[in-house]
């Protein structure tokens, strides 16, 4: 971000006042006098006559729309990794993954109770999915997957879950459970090969008016909600 913008997010002072120290000479970052326009991130070194100036740990919650061959990890010696494509200058975790080849909603935050809360499978929060396959599907194949199905690669038994068919080879499926690749194993028990996957929802956040590949802040309404469905108190923000 400016350097403006970032000693106004560190509480220092506002835009205005930030872009006089700056042209007064009294701003560096990492060691080097600071101009109009530079950049600073969370790992950069800024001091403001002398003084270190850091980043409040502001909470931040950001919805994506994720991409097809977007991995989600940090793993900078994985070339597709979600924390260098997004280029956040916070850092920032996602809550629940997707894999690889998979694309839609994903919940990124600095806010490591709302992670925990929303990773702890005792939750249940539910997750809503567009799934492709290739090949028609059979109703009585569809009645079985919504009252479980025991996937032999993990050695678990699927919760019941609410299916929806949409067409000759879509359906929309809700889980509340995120156990490892559980919609491509699910289908795979019933020799349906995943063509396409697409999540569209987490609890009460939606891809609604998310391009894809792009991000943006949740609103404040959509975090009171999603905290709430979770059973967690609202902190101000």
């Amino acid at each position: 971000m400016r350097i403006n913008k970032y000693l106004s997010a560190s509480g220092l002072c506002s835009r205005r006042e930030a872009d006089r120290l700056v042209e007064a000479g009294h701003v560096s970052i990492n060691g080097e006098i600071a101009e109009p326009g530079s950049q600073a991130d969370g790992n950069s070194i800024v001091t403001v006559r002398g003084k270190r100036v850091t980043l409040e740990e502001k909470k931040v919650y950001l919805k994506m729309y994720k991409p097809v061959g977007i991995v989600c990890t940090a793993e900078k010696r994985e070339r597709d990794n979600l924390i260098e494509y997004i280029n956040y200058p916070v850092r920032v975790t996602y809550a629940g993954r997707l894999d690889r080849n998979s694309e839609g909603l994903l919940i990124l935050t600095n806010d490591g109770d709302l992670i925990q809360t929303m990773m702890a499978a005792r939750n249940a929060h539910e997750k809503e999915y567009e799934v492709t396959v290739n090949k028609d599907l059979r109703k009585e194949d569809l009645d079985q997957m919504r009252a479980g199905v025991f996937l032999r690669e993990l050695e678990v038994t699927t919760r019941p879950c609410t299916i929806v068919q949409t067409g000759e080879r879509t359906f929309r499926i809700i889980l509340t459970q995120g156990l490892n690749r559980q919609i491509r194993r699910m289908c795979k028990e019933f020799s349906y090969g995943v063509r396409k996957l697409k999540r569209i929802r987490v609890v009460n956040i939606t891809l609604d008016g998310l391009k894809y590949g792009k991000l943006q802040e949740m609103s404040e309404q959509e975090v009171c909600e999603l905290k709430a469905a979770l059973g967690m108190k609202e902190k101000q923000r």
